[in-house]
């Protein structure tokens, strides 16, 4: 049985979905980051980083999260979350989900965290402006990708629409949110809707309400 290491609402949501939608057995460990428990001796001893999520399956320890789901999915090819090597959409899949996360999530880590890239304290207001502005010239790119597409990548639901709602769930409060945009808005409407989405969303405690609403003109 799998065993995820997670947090609500944390990096560990992708691989929560990605479990839920492969419907192999699974249990949940919670890592309480409130008490910096990512940080123990002994979770250290799972995850050296000391970061959310780890997934063990038997003797297989891994983290990172897109590597946990790109595994997962590649351990149950027959759930459709990846396309296999040769087909025709292969090369597509890797492209987006290695720009989800090594440029979307991370313009969108250092728009959260900008004191950390900055030896200016006077300057964090100017970093987090500015990587503001390159997330949402992401999720622009992201949204020209989906016009006339029900799914990132070819016409079934893979790991990186999970990986995708995850990061945009975080970024549904910026100035520019991903549900503002038209064709992005209204993919995340389309996977809100989805049982699996919602039954993992509900046990985090997450609200889907940004996405099935938008920024509350439709809201009845």
């Amino acid at each position: 049985m799998y065993r995820l290491f997670y947090y609500p609402n944390n990096a560990s949501l992708a691989p929560h979905l990605v479990l839920a939608h492969i419907g192999a057995p699974f249990e949940l460990a919670l890592v309480d980051r409130k008490a910096d428990a990512q940080k123990s001796s002994g979770y250290l001893k799972l995850n050296p980083a000391g970061r959310i999520p780890t997934l063990v399956d038997g003797d297989t320890v891994l983290f990172e999260s897109p590597a946990i789901c790109l595994y997962l999915a590649e351990q149950h090819m027959d759930a459709g979350l990846a396309p296999a090597p040769g087909s025709p959409h292969r090369a597509k899949f890797l492209q987006w989900l290695m720009y989800l996360t090594n440029t979307l999530q991370a313009d969108y880590m250092v728009y959260c965290y900008p004191a950390k890239h900055t030896a200016d304290a006077a300057g964090a207001k100017a970093v987090k402006a500015a990587h503001g502005d390159r997330v949402a010239a992401n999720l622009k790119i992201l949204d020209e990708a989906l016009a006339g597409h029900t799914y990132l990548v070819g016409d079934t639901v893979t790991i990186c629409d999970y990986f995708l709602l995850m990061l945009c769930i975080w970024a549904s409060d910026m100035p520019t949110p991903p549900q503002s945009f038209p064709h992005l808005g209204a993919y995340l409407k389309r996977l809100a809707r989805q049982d699996v989405v919602n039954r993992v969303c509900a046990h985090e405690g997450i609200s889907l309400d940004a996405f099935l609403w938008g920024n509350g003109a439709d809201q009845p």
